[in-house]
């Protein structure tokens, strides 16, 4: 218990300018905990951006946005990956780690842009626009990935749309997102109306109040906003980009226009930038908690499967995707 009391402690000194040591108090025991099981599953845990401070600067191994982890998901030294997220993370996940149990602490945390999509309508899609390739966010099931050519993030979807060579592509389920890359790439976007409940709510008035609160503040933008936001924005880009944004230019003000976790995290790594924080929460991300995740590592789940006859089709987008050399390994557009 020794080396988890000091563990808890260093964790502590991460977290300690955003959680209050009385409340770190009522966290201590599952972070004990947390380090413990770890050991003994021989389990790591990936932590997407929008965790809460205390599961992303203190347990979390693996942190980062959606293309960060699918990246380093693969390369876990690990038999247990516990996926501090959504669902669509813990199977993709899952995709590049078939061998390995992964388990999601909580099934109900799901996503909006997720459930907006269905196979069905991709292969609609696909009748309607006969030859057009299917690029597809992330952001969606398994089930989904299958009926796709290429995955893309909001991290690289520009670079994969470019990199397609073609003037049309089908682009799911993000309408907003396909919006803005469009604009980016000039490339002719077919979509789908889904969207992200929470960056749907940002709107354009809600940048110029922002400025005028904040005079001189940098606002940068999440691309699944909507393109009125985007454009009032400073920039726009991924999480990953956001947080590279900020280490670079170290604005004196920064406003980030996405999950308000994300300022949370950026800020205890940047204690020099003051973080204005519009704030937004994904209620989904918000199930994850300390107790959950140490429930799920004491009881093994909840332990994600993948059908097979969906597995095999879903990793090829995926991977696709992660190594640019498999863009052209078949006709996208057959």
């Amino acid at each position: 218990m020794t080396i988890t009391l000091e563990r808890a402690e260093q964790a502590y000194c991460r977290v300690r300018d955003v959680v209050p040591r009385v409340e770190w108090a009522t966290m201590a025991d599952d972070v004990e905990a947390i380090f413990r099981l770890k050991q003994e599953r021989n389990a790591i845990i990936l932590a997407h951006n929008y965790m809460t401070p205390e599961i992303f600067h203190g347990v979390a191994d693996i942190t980062g946005d959606s293309l960060a982890l699918a990246r380093q998901a693969v390369d876990v030294d690990a038999d247990v990956i516990v996926l501090a997220g959504v669902h669509f993370m813990a199977e993709t996940a899952k995709l590049l780690n078939p061998a390995k149990t992964v388990l999601i602490p909580d099934p109900l945390a799901g996503c909006s842009l997720a459930e907006s999509i269905t196979p069905e309508d991709v292969r609609a899609l696909r009748a309607q626009h006969p030859g057009v390739p299917v690029v597809t966010y992330v952001n969606t099931s398994a089930a989904v990935k299958a009926e796709s050519d290429i995955c893309c993030t909001s991290g690289n979807a520009e670079q994969i749309i470019a990199g397609l060579g073609v003037d049309r592509v089908i682009m799911i389920p993000d309408q907003y997102l396909a919006a803005n890359i469009a604009a980016r790439t000039g490339v002719e976007v077919i979509t789908h109306p889904g969207s992200c409940e929470v960056h749907e709510r940002f709107t354009a008035d809600d940048i110029r109040q922002i400025r005028a609160d904040h005079p001189g503040v940098d606002v940068i933008a999440h691309p699944e906003c909507p393109p009125a936001v985007v454009a009032a924005a400073d920039f726009a880009g991924s999480t990953a980009d956001m947080v590279d944004y900020v280490a670079r230019k170290r604005p004196g003000q920064v406003a980030l226009i996405t999950e308000c976790s994300m300022s949370d995290n950026v800020a205890q790594l940047y204690p020099d930038v003051k973080f204005v924080r519009p704030c937004n929460l994904c209620p989904h991300m918000k199930r994850n908690t300390l107790s959950v995740i140490r429930r799920a590592l004491e009881t093994m789940t909840h332990e994600v499967t993948i059908d097979a006859s969906v597995a095999e089709s879903a990793r090829a987008a995926v991977a696709r995707m992660l190594q640019p050399g498999l863009w052209k390994d078949k006709a996208v557009t057959a």
